[in-house]
This record gives C-alpha cells, sequence and structure tokens, in this order.
C-alpha cells in the first residue's frame, strides 16, 4: 500500500535513503497519480491552446505524440528508480555530484513552486466563479489563493498517504466532468475541428509538442519521488503505459471539441456555461488540491536532502507562500513560455541521470562539471531553438533530450571521476 509510509513520522519519506521493500506497492496505484497529473486542469489550458493553433486533428496528433514519447522516457526515469529505490535528488547527486546536485534540485524545486503558483491560480479561479454562482458576487482571487496553499501545504505534511487518497477522489470524477463537458459540447454546437485563425498563442507543430511535453516533463524528471515505491520493474513499465500514453491523446480531444466549438479557453465558464454548477467547481477544486499536494511533496524532498538539517514540513510550508505569491502575482499569463522554458531545462536532467544509472556510475566530486555543462549546453540549444535561431527536429523538448544525451553519453563511456 501507498499508504504504508511510516505513521509514527509523517514528514520523513526516506529522502536519504532507498524506500524498504515492506513499504512498496503495484505499479497501478502510482499509475493513478500520474493520470491525475495528466487529467489536470493545466494540462486542460495547454491542449486548449494547442488545439485552437492547430486544430482538432493535429492537435489530437501531438497529443498521441506527446503521450508515446513522454510514456518513454518515464519508463526509463521510473526504471531507474525501481532498481535504485532512491529520490531524484539522490539520483541527481549521483551524477552532478553534491554541490551540483543542490543547485540542480533547488531549480527544480523552483519549478514546482512555479507549477503551484500555476495550480493555486485555478483553484482561486474555482473560488471566484463558485462564490459568484451561490452568493453572487466575485469573492476576493488572492485570499482565495493564500488560503488555499496553505490547506495545501498542512495536507502535504502528512505525505504520500494523504496524496495517494486525494488522487483516488479526484481523478475519476474530473474525468466524468470532462467528459460531461465534451458530450454536451457536441449535443450543442457539434464537432468543430478547424483551427482558430486568431488564436491566443499561435505555435507550429513543433513548438507545440515542446509545450506539451515540457508541461509533463517535471513529473517524468521527478518520477522516482514516486516510481520508487512501485514494486517491480514489469509493474513500472506497466504504470506509466497506464498513463501517458492514454490520458494525454484523450485529454487533448477533451480540451478540443469544447474549445473549438465554443471558442472559450477558460475551464471555468464552459463549466458554469453548461450548467454543470458548484459541484464540478468542487472537483475542479479537488483536483488542483492533489497536483499542489505533489509538487509540495516533491519539492520538500528535494530541499530536505541539500538541506537535511531543516526539517522537511518548513520547506513545505515556504513552498506553499512562495508558489502562492507567483499565481497571486499573475503566473498564469506566461503559461506557455513557462511550459517551454521546462521542456528546454528538465530534460536534460533527467537523461543525465539515467545514463548513469544503467551504467552504474557515481560520481565523486563535489561539482561533477561534464554534467553541468552538459546541462547548460542541451538547454541552451533548447532556448535557442523556441526563439526559432536553431532546431534538429523542430520539437525544442527533444532536441535538449537527444543533445544532453549525445553529450554525456559519449563522456560516459570514458569512465567516472
Amino acid at each position: 500500500m501507498v499508504s504504508a509510509v511510516t505513521e509514527s513520522k509523517p514528514t520523513e519519506h526516506f529522502a536519504n535513503e532507498p524506500v524498504p521493500e515492506s513499504e512498496t506497492v503495484g505499479g497501478w496505484r502510482v499509475a493513478l497519480i500520474l493520470i491525475g497529473f495528466a487529467i489536470s486542469l493545466p494540462s486542460f489550458l495547454s491542449s486548449a491552446q494547442i488545439s485552437t493553433a492547430l486544430g482538432m486533428r493535429d492537435a489530437v496528433v501531438v497529443g498521441l505524440a506527446a503521450g508515446l514519447i513522454l510514456c518513454a522516457m518515464g519508463c526509463l526515469t521510473a526504471l531507474v528508480s525501481v532498481r535504485t529505490r532512491l529520490t531524484t535528488y539522490l539520483l541527481v547527486q549521483r551524477s552532478f555530484g553534491v554541490r551540483g546536485a543542490a543547485l540542480v534540485n533547488i531549480a527544480i524545486a523552483f519549478v514546482h513552486f512555479g507549477w503551484f503558483g500555476v495550480n493555486a491560480s485555478f483553484f482561486g479561479d474555482a473560488m471566484v466563479a463558485g462564490t459568484q454562482e451561490v452568493l453572487g458576487v466575485s469573492g476576493p482571487f488572492a485570499a482565495f489563493v493564500v488560503v488555499g496553499g496553505l490547506l495545501m501545504a498542512i495536507t502535504t505534511i502528512y505525505g504520500f498517504r494523504a496524496l495517494d487518497r486525494l488522487a483516488l477522489i479526484a481523478v475519476p470524477i474530473l474525468a466524468l466532468i470532462l467528459g460531461a463537458v465534451v458530450v454536451m459540447a457536441v449535443r450543442r454546437y457539434g464537432v468543430v475541428s478547424a483551427p482558430d485563425p486568431t488564436p491566443p498563442e499561435p505555435m507550429t507543430f513543433g513548438i507545440a509538442l515542446s509545450a506539451l511535453i515540457g508541461g509533463n516533463m517535471l513529473t517524468v524528471a521527478a518520477m522516482p519521488d514516486l516510481t520508487r515505491y512501485i514494486r517491480t520493474a514489469g509493474q513500472s513499465v506497466l504504470g506509466m503505459v497506464l498513463s501517458f500514453p492514454v490520458a494525454t491523446p484523450l485529454l487533448t480531444m477533451a480540451a478540443a471539441i469544447p474549445v473549438l466549438a465554443t471558442g472559450e479557453i477558460d475551464i471555468m465558464k464552459l463549466i458554469m456555461g453548461f450548467g454543470l454548477g458548484v459541484p464540478a467547481l468542487l472537483v475542479l477544486i479537488l483536483s488542483t488540491w492533489t497536483i499542489n499536494s505533489a509538487n509540495l511533496y516533491s519539492a520538500s524532498l528535494s530541499l530536505t536532502a541539500t538541506f537535511p538539517s531543516v526539517p522537511q514540513w518548513k520547506f513545505t510550508m515556504v513552498a506553499g507562500v512562495l508558489g502562492s505569491l507567483l499565481a497571486v502575482g499573475g503566473i498564469l499569463d506566461a503559461f506557455v513560455s513557462f511550459l517551454l522554458l521546462l521542456g528546454a531545462i528538465i530534460p536534460p536532467i533527467a537523461a543525465i541521470y539515467v545514463i548513469d544509472a544503467f551504467r552504474s556510475n557515481s560520481t565523486q566530486a563535489s561539482v561533477h562539471w561534464p554534467a553541468i555543462v552538459t546541462w547548460a549546453v542541451s538547454a541552451g540549444i533548447a532556448l535557442l531553438a523556441n526563439s526559432g535561431y536553431f532546431t534538429l527536429t523542430t520539437v525544442p523538448a527533444l532536441d535538449a533530450t537527444l543533445v544532453a544525451s549525445l553529450i554525456y553519453g559519449i563522456w560516459s563511456r570514458r569512465g567516472r571521476v
């Protein structure tokens, strides 16, 4: 059972040691959490923006391609975690060195803060829509975000058990709500497949694919924080197959149908417009709560391992506050740019620690500069691709992965220092 995490110390999650075999679970339990990451409001928004730019057919193809690519990458990081039972931080430490890993994991933690801000924005929007529907007044967005962030942080302090239970409740109901939106849109408007001639976020096929990969890449890179609990390697692969390849294209289609039919990309307005009302908004709130608990969980694991003298619960609370401030500051307005940035900086990290894990490499250096340089160069190439200056595959996230794998793979054959 996932809930077998030590009850007597709810904030201790084996941050600095392998997960004991007695704590492992079946792959389907973790797969359900991963599906919750894929079937989420940020994923709906990115799929909605992609569909308005590309139209139904190309958007679904992007979703399918992204699901398969994420599955392949996820299988590698999951297999590594099952073999080692280590957190993402400890795997990164073996590749980047102790001080190098601190730099990488602080960066990853701040990315988690950004994701927390994105989801907290959806939480605030849902609360505002709910108060408008029930009370006839618009509630204070900032206050909803701050109070919600505090409650999410408190939930996360009790760890994987609370996250697992929230996912078991939220994911199936959220899927039903999105399905209801699709059915109502088809009945009322039919199926519209043409793209918006003036989309809010114009993008090419490659940029759309990179954004969708980037939006899920932190989950893939930080996969060991969850999949280290899976019992066997075969079950870890099954968990990946049951998650991204299924959920990503389905959600892309579920977003494209109502968005192309109505021209509205705001999920709150779609739900209220189709008369689903407050109960549906409550499920959206629960969904954002689930995802943000996961963001805080992984962020606090990384920071606890980096600064072991500080209790993990303190990092969880600080992360909740900083993420809430990002939400209030308007991180959602730069959502696509945020996704493309993730597609540049996160894939090389996963590529590097996967290569080392499969070669049983572990550095003794404080800062392992070949890993740092590989990360910087591959991320830089992806950022150039995002700006249209240079590209290998037309998909910046894949450019970053391929360059990192090539550079670091060649170097790793020469041995370790």
